[in-house]
């Protein structure tokens, strides 16, 4: 039996707080899991989104090196905490947002070479794309893992809880992309029972655009017993991993760490 180790969409930017990049390279040191794998979105690139126009207030100030520069400093200090610890496996899925610079290449081709996701520099990992549209899909264990899964008509992310997409998904499955954490379960007259998870938030900030939604869950999983494309599941809340790397909750931490957290930042205002 393997155990997995999961990191949902951490979002890495300029000016956010990286902190949790530490705790989960000790988690992996601590669990030494068989295989790790990154759901995608561990990179964000404001600087090239398409939800804000060139030239609008959200752009002002935003640039792609600092984009990637943000998303090589989470890295960094994930493995750094890992210390010699090395999984068998390690997978990263790209996500949407990492195809925020794949499509800005497309659009601006002479580009090429200069810019791209080469410049993250993560070979260490085994990088599954985000091809044609839509998310890569890969099999481990007996589980479909990918950023999200789409729709087979219409290429958008098959919405719907955890349990829906199970029947959509028609296989044990784990996708991030979808913040927060939510597991679902289908069981079958023939005695075969099979779950999905969906989590899709590993960081510390706040989305703007989310504004009191911003208190949705925030966490790593270890897959426990894998085998066949079933397992138990474990979720690591940052709260948890904060206790245990800094001694003190994550609500005090932020308040000591990070001028005006309160105001800031939801985990800072969560029970202490």
């Amino acid at each position: 039996m393997k155990r997995i180790f999961i990191i949902p969409d951490r979002q890495a930017r300029p000016g956010v707080p990286l902190d949790h990049n530490r705790w989960l390279g000790a988690a992996i040191a601590s669990y030494e899991p068989d295989i790790v794998v990154d759901l995608g979105d561990n990179a964000d690139f404001p600087s090239v989104s398409t939800h804000s126009p060139p030239g609008s207030a959200e752009k002002e100030g935003k640039r792609l090196l600092a984009d990637i520069e943000a998303a090589q400093e989470a890295d960094r200090l994930l493995f750094a905490s890992m210390g010699k610890f090395r999984p068998k496996r390690l997978v990263r899925l790209r996500g949407n947002h990492e195809n925020r610079s794949s499509r800005y290449l497309d659009l601006n081709p002479v580009l090429e070479g200069i810019i791209g996701l080469h410049l993250l520099n993560d070979s260490e990992w085994e990088v599954v794309p985000f091809e044609h549209g839509a998310p890569g899909v890969i099999n481990i264990e007996g589980i479909s893992f990918a950023h999200y899964f789409a729709n087979p008509n219409t290429g958008k992310p098959i919405g719907g809880t955890a349990t829906y997409k199970l029947a959509a998904i028609g296989s044990p499955f784990v996708q991030g992309h979808v913040q927060g954490y939510d597991i679902g379960t289908r069981q079958y007259a023939t005695g075969r029972v099979i779950r999905g998870i969906v989590a899709g938030s590993c960081y510390l900030h706040d989305e703007p655009y989310k504004g009191a939604a911003n208190a949705h869950d925030r966490c790593a999983i270890v897959l426990n017993e894998v085998r066949n494309g079933r397992f138990s599941e474990m979720p690591l809340t940052l709260d948890y991993l904060c206790r245990k790397y800094e001694g003190t909750s994550l609500a005090r931490y932020m308040q000591r760490r990070y001028r005006n957290a309160k105001a800031r930042f939801s985990v800072a205002r969560q029970a202490a």
